[in-house]
């Protein structure tokens, strides 16, 4: 009999303690939701706005050259590091995944979407945007243009001119003469067949 009762009291003990571990308590005590509506605050809005002059954690802006392809409010005709090889190349594999479906591999212009049916787009190869300074072209990527939308979401700023760079090394390829080949290999060039001044 007593081997019963202690069986039965231990039952009952975990009974009680599994009923109080079942308290929601954590889960439905009244709090405010974002986006709700609140008698909390006299305006009715469970959110509350940002104060004035709060940046969130790692967002500050402190170089407006490197953020907005700007200084003193004009485009800026420089870049905010040195152009590299490999800056370059990673130009060309950002803008080959992000502004190849509009501009082409060459940047024509004629890309996959053009050809589907879209408007078709800026020529990078037009004198306007040869002769646009790097952060009007970095400007451009960040906030869109026309039919363009802005990719700052999806590009970080550094690739963002690392795709400038590559569109300037672009318009070179399409637009350069003999007279922007250095002397040393000018003379190559020019000894090949049909190459020949006149």
């Amino acid at each position: 009999m007593k081997r019963t009762q202690a069986l039965s009291l231990a039952l009952l003990c975990v009974a009680v303690l599994g009923t109080a571990a079942c308290r929601r308590d954590m889960q439905d005590q009244p709090k405010i939701r974002p986006g709700r509506h609140s008698e909390f605050f006299e305006d009715g809005r469970g959110g509350r706005p940002i104060p004035a002059h709060t940046i969130a954690r790692g967002q500050i802006v402190d170089d407006e050259l490197y953020f907005t392809g700007k200084q003193n409010g004009q485009f800026v005709d420089v870049f905010p590091a040195p152009v590299t090889r490999d800056m370059v190349d990673r130009g060309q594999q950002r803008y080959d995944i992000y502004c190849t479906p509009c501009h082409d591999r060459t940047g024509g212009g004629r890309g996959m979407i053009v050809q589907r049916g879209f408007p078709r787009a800026a020529s990078l190869h037009d004198q306007r945007l040869r002769d646009a300074p790097p952060g009007y072209l970095f400007n451009t990527i960040t906030n869109g243009f026309g039919v363009m939308p802005s990719y700052a979401t999806q590009i970080p700023v550094a690739d963002r001119w690392a795709i400038v760079a590559y569109i300037r090394v672009l318009q070179l390829s399409q637009n350069a003469g003999l007279a922007d080949v250095e002397p040393g290999k000018r003379a190559l060039l020019e000894a090949q067949p049909g190459n020949e001044r006149e």
